[in-house]
């Protein structure tokens, strides 16, 4: 009965850990995707910058 007991508990356990490991890795996704949006639209604002400076110089051409 006792082990029993014990299998059961240690069955518990180890899906909770499982979930939340399931859990922190959803969420270290997520916060990834995030900084690589980031990223993407930096390197656009940059791109969109050099390009409107060139068009400017291009003015005085």
């Amino acid at each position: 009965l006792q082990e029993n007991f014990v299998a059961d508990l240690m069955d518990v356990i180890d899906k909770g850990v499982g979930r939340l490991v399931d859990a922190d890795m959803n969420e270290e996704s997520t916060k990834l995707k995030a900084l690589q949006t980031q990223q993407q639209l930096g390197i656009q604002a940059l791109s969109i910058a050099n390009s409107n400076s060139e068009n400017v110089l291009s003015l005085f051409r």
